[in-house]
């Protein structure tokens, strides 16, 4: 009950406060919406440029490893151009090594340019040349050997053959540019390093196109990393590169080396996010020529944290935004409520019936201009109702009071006369229901409130036209029409009932199984209409015309006591301007209107 008090005093009967709340509202909505709109462009721009850093840290990634797939691709075709070291190269792979030295000193004696580097020396100069070169082995797929080269001019010379290897099988089988080692080459070799990836190039014979053997090089993984080193500081994540079966050739975390990539599988377009070891945005390039893929894998968390600052940014401009926009308004408003309940208080005193009250405010502003106005009004009515309120004032409650005085009486006498006719018609059946509607209406009449409403004057209605429709039965209907938003509209006391008795003394046809009454309530141009229309009876012309005189006759007449009092109510409250307006055909029914000032519609105006 208390916070109901609070609210009430403060929100619901506070237009100031009100109008705080909602320009609060928007304010906060507006800002807040625009806040978060700008954050998520914020963001995900800058979520782009880390994935753009990525794309390029793989791109410096993808043109390292092309640089040394093209470089073992040259070594080749330098071999190919060059006549003497294609033989040299060619008889090597076909033949016994011994055979090969001695064909290579016949050819040193016989060759006339001493700077060329005879056979297998071509190949140990370009292992020299590239310090990222771990081994580089020449395979004879026909003599079944493998020559290997190692840092440091270390060459070793290994069997292969089938039958005390799986070397001559696992080189059949390797079909792919690039690769991770082979166990069996690598233990052949003695090279238990996991941070290597393979590159093999196939040796032909030049003339025959005949398949001798394969070259293969070894590079160290680890180089790659020089390829990130302008990219350390904003890479998020991390950049892996695997092969055709989703081996691991480079691991920029080294998390993976010496097993197959566990998230291969779920690593399938460009820009995409997938869960991970956690989820993560994840970005591809393919090269195409050597058949490995570059894999840039970015937490979504990690990214996030790029952009944490700005949301403490955004959350905190928002706030000082919010805090200023709402701060000198809310001051203003503060002052004009001030001004605006004092004035409030002032009318109450009045209300209250201090007359002598009057608001000092010297501004010159609107309220100042209210404040006078006021004052003015005071004078004024204090004068007018020196000389004329109180007198008019005294005889129309004079008058009211005779007139209810009369009203009661004829109204519980006609009431009883219809109980009393059920009671004799059919015994003592539904005479309880009667009972209980007109015990409900005497209790409206004996203990009346201090305003009378609408909602109390159609209810009031209602029960009397129930006590009809259960003495009639089926012979009679009702229906009342009212929008919900009229209901607590003040009305005149009675203002409905008689012109419903007049009906069902007069107009209803105790034969006729179709009696209806409808009674409809509409808002027109600043007044309330009530208009009771029903099908009944009707009233010929004359007689019609006769009721209006009656109506505003000087001197009272028994004739149409219940509609007279209404219509002289009803001039007495609102004016002359007002009063009942009938409207009636013989045979089809009649109408009768009347209307009330809309007090509440003109204060929302």
């Amino acid at each position: 009950m208390k916070g109901d008090n609070l609210y009430d005093s403060y929100v619901k009967n506070n237009a100031f406060m009100k109008m705080i709340l909602l320009f609060a509202l928007i304010t906060t909505v507006t800002i807040v919406t625009f806040s978060y709109f700008m954050f998520n462009v914020m963001s995900e721009s800058i979520v782009r440029n880390e994935l753009e850093n990525q794309k390029k840290a793989m791109e410096s990634v993808n043109s390292y490893m092309t640089r040394k797939y093209e470089s073992v691709q040259s070594i080749m075709l330098d071999v190919y151009r060059n006549e003497s070291l294609s033989l040299h190269l060619a008889y090597f792979l076909q033949h016994p090594f011994e055979d090969y030295m001695k064909y290579q000193l016949d050819q040193y004696a016989n060759e006339t340019n001493i700077d060329m580097p005879k056979g297998l020396e071509y190949f140990e100069n370009k292992m020299d040349a590239d310090s990222d070169i771990k081994n580089l082995m020449l395979y004879s797929s026909e003599k079944q050997f493998l020559f290997a080269y190692k840092q440091g001019r270390v060459t070793k010379l290994i069997d292969t053959n089938a039958s005390r290897s799986y070397i001559p099988d696992a080189m059949a089988l390797e079909n792919a540019m690039v690769s991770v080692p082979n166990e069996w080459v690598r233990s052949a070799i003695d090279q238990d390093d996991p941070k290597l990836y393979a590159m093999r190039v196939s040796v032909t014979d030049k003339n025959s196109l005949k398949n001798l053997g394969q070259l293969l090089v070894y590079f160290n993984s680890d180089r790659i990393k020089s390829a990130l080193d302008s990219y350390k500081e904003q890479l998020k994540g991390y950049i892996i590169v695997l092969g055709p079966a989703g081996q691991v050739l480079f691991d920029s975390s080294d998390k993976y080396y010496g097993a197959k990539y566990p998230y291969a599988d779920q690593i399938d377009s460009l820009y995409n996010t997938a869960m991970l070891e956690e989820e993560s945005y994840v970005t591809t390039l393919t090269q195409n020529q050597a058949g490995y893929l570059v894999v840039g894998v970015a937490p979504k968390a990690e990214v996030a944290a790029a952009y944490d600052g700005l949301r403490r940014t955004i959350i905190l401009i928002s706030a000082v935004c919010i805090v200023m926009v709402l701060l000198v308004p809310v001051l203003v408003v503060i002052n004009f409520a001030k001004r605006t309940n004092k004035i409030i208080r002032f009318m109450r005193k009045v209300e209250n019936g201090d007359l002598s009250a009057r608001i000092q405010d010297e501004k010159e502003d609107e309220l100042g201009q209210i404040s006078r106005s006021f004052n003015d009004m005071l004078d004024e009515l204090t004068r007018h109702i020196d000389r004329v309120y109180k007198a008019e004032i005294k005889q129309k409650h004079t008058e009211l009071a005779a007139l209810q005085a009369r009203v009661n009486p004829h109204f519980l006498y006609n009431t009883l006369e219809v109980i009393r006719m059920r009671a004799i018609s059919q015994g003592a059946k539904d005479v309880g229901e009667m009972i209980y509607s007109l015990s409900v209406l005497f209790k409206s009449f004996v203990q009346p409130k201090g305003e009378n409403t609408l909602k109390d004057e159609l209810e009031t209605s209602r029960l009397y036209l129930e006590l009809f429709r259960i003495r009639y039965k089926d012979k009679l209907s009702y229906e009342i029409c009212c929008d919900e938003a009229l209901l607590q509209r003040s009305v005149m006391r009675m203002a409905l009932q008689p012109i419903i008795e007049n009906y069902v003394v007069h107009g209803l046809e105790p034969r006729r199984l179709d009696n209806r009454i409808r009674i409809q309530v509409l808002q027109v141009e600043g007044r309330v209409r009530i208009q009771a229309e029903d099908n009944g009876r009707g009233i010929d012309s004359v007689r019609l015309e006769a009721i209006r005189e009656s109506l505003d006759a000087v001197e009272e007449s028994g004739e149409s006591f219940g509609l007279r009092s209404v219509h002289e109510r009803l001039k007495l409250l609102y004016g002359v301007e007002y009063g009942l307006e009938i409207t009636s055909t013989p045979d089809v029914g009649t109408i009768v209107t009347f209307e009330f000032p809309d007090t509440e519609d003109k204060q929302h105006v």
